[in-house]
């Protein structure tokens, strides 16, 4: 999924965090949530840290069935949110031994890379996030519920493990990324009919399966409804290529989420053209569309809805 090479360089481009601070003044805003930051003197680098602790023993495992190690000894810096090895166990069975086999390395190295962002981020810092971005690609939600602090559906029960490149915060749970596709994610919402049976007539599925990433305005049923007849006539064979150039001008390359969309006025669609971005009464509209539901992540993307089909 990941070239090596390139992984490294996004890592060691990483974007950097503030200066980490203690548990208890990390949380000052948040009140009652319940983790520990940890005493440690920072003087080995994430892995060895990892292994020197003794609880993270699948994790370094796994990470070196991934090819992760060198590029988490690096310089970084790198915030990891570390799964314990009761953590992996609370997995269903098998599921740790299936990953660490060598044909689904990629897989692997999505789900590690999941718990790995950018920069050297503490406690307080992450919980004043709502989301973060991580190495995948895809982002994690963050919450303090019932005074425990979240990544997705894990709690974060230590904070502020101190290494030479970067800090740890551990985690109870493995957190988990969509590994299901944009065709995929789009088939499994139920509304987007009309949009996959004319992606494969124009002949994109497997593009659009792929390992891209990319940003797809897509619009519902409803919208291609509302085209009438032409929907019809662009599901013929002799228009296949018309119908592509329309579906192409509703794809960006790469993960674009919708607090950047919004700092947009225009972006470059896979079919060369550009759309129009603008935010009217408090919508962001994508040419005439109207976006009505943003950021649903898939593997190798994010969708997002809109109310009418786009025309180039």
């Amino acid at each position: 999924m990941f070239a090596i090479a390139a992984l490294s360089l996004s890592m060691s481009a990483g974007l950097a965090g503030p200066d980490c601070s203690s548990a208890s003044s990390a949380h000052s805003s948040n009140q009652n949530v319940r983790v520990t930051a940890a005493s440690w003197t920072g003087e080995k680098d994430i892995i060895d840290t990892a292994v020197g602790a003794g609880s993270f023993n699948t994790l370094a495992a796994a990470l070196k069935a991934a090819d992760l190690i060198d590029a988490l000894k690096g310089e970084g810096p790198f915030t990891v949110f570390a799964p314990t090895d009761a953590a992996f166990a609370a997995l269903p069975e098998g599921t740790v031994a299936t990953l660490l086999k060598p044909e689904n390395k990629a897989m692997l190295q999505a789900i590690l890379l999941y718990h790995v962002v950018p920069g050297e981020l503490d406690a307080k810092h992450v919980l004043g996030q709502e989301t973060l971005t991580t190495l995948n690609g895809q982002r994690t939600d963050i919450a303090v519920r019932s005074g425990k602090a979240r990544i997705d559906n894990a709690t974060i029960v230590k904070t502020d493990i101190q290494t030479s490149n970067g800090v740890i915060h551990v985690i109870d749970a493995v957190i988990l990324p969509e590994s299901k596709t944009i065709p995929e994610v789009a088939e499994a919402a139920g509304s987007f009919g009309t949009l996959l049976a004319a992606v494969k007539a124009a002949g994109l599925s497997e593009t659009l399966m792929g390992e891209g990433p990319f940003t797809v305005f897509a619009p519902t049923d409803e919208a291609f409804a509302a085209l009438g007849s032409t929907v019809s006539d662009l599901l013929k064979p002799e228009n296949r290529q018309k119908l592509a150039d329309i579906l192409t001008y509703h794809v960006v390359s790469g993960r674009v989420f919708a607090s950047d969309v919004v700092k947009l006025t225009k972006a470059e669609t896979v079919n060369g053209e550009k759309v129009k971005i603008r935010v009217k009464d408090g919508a962001v509209m994508i040419d005439q569309a109207t976006v009505v539901q943003t950021d649903i992540e898939a593997a190798n993307g994010v969708i997002h809805v809109i109310d009418s089909v786009l025309l180039p």
